[in-house]
C-alpha cells in the first residue's frame, strides 16, 4: 500500500487539472498562435505561468486504484501488475488464468 499522503496529493492534482483544463488550453492556444501580436501572447504566457503547477495534466501520476502503487500500472485497467495478479489468482477477473508450462 502506498503512502496515503501521496495518493491524496495525486487526487488533488487530478481535481485541479480537471477544473483548470479549459482555461489552460485557451491560454496555450493564444501563446502558440503566431498571428496574434507578441504583446498579447506574452501576457497570455504570464497568465499561464501564474496558474498552479499542479493544474498541469503532466503532473498527474498513473496510480493503482486498489493499492496506490505508482509503477507497473496498466492504463486500461487502472490497476498495478501485482494487484492484477492477486485478483487473477482469486478468480475475480474472468478469462484471466495464471500461466504454467
Amino acid at each position: 500500500m502506498a503512502k496515503l499522503s501521496a495518493v491524496n496529493k495525486n487526487k488533488k492534482r487530478i481535481k485541479l487539472s480537471g477544473r483548470l483544463y479549459k482555461k489552460r488550453q485557451a491560454l496555450k492556444k493564444i501563446v502558440m498562435d503566431k498571428k496574434i501580436p507578441l504583446e498579447e501572447r506574452f501576457k497570455a504566457q504570464q497568465k499561464l505561468s501564474k496558474l498552479p503547477r499542479n493544474s498541469a495534466k503532466t503532473r498527474v501520476m498513473n496510480r493503482c486504484e486498489i493499492t496506490g502503487r505508482p509503477h507497473g500500472v496498466y492504463r486500461k485497467l487502472k490497476i498495478s501488475r501485482i494487484a492484477l495478479r492477486q485478483l487473477g489468482l482469486q478468480g475475480k477477473i474472468p478469462g484471466l488464468v495464471k500461466s504454467s508450462w
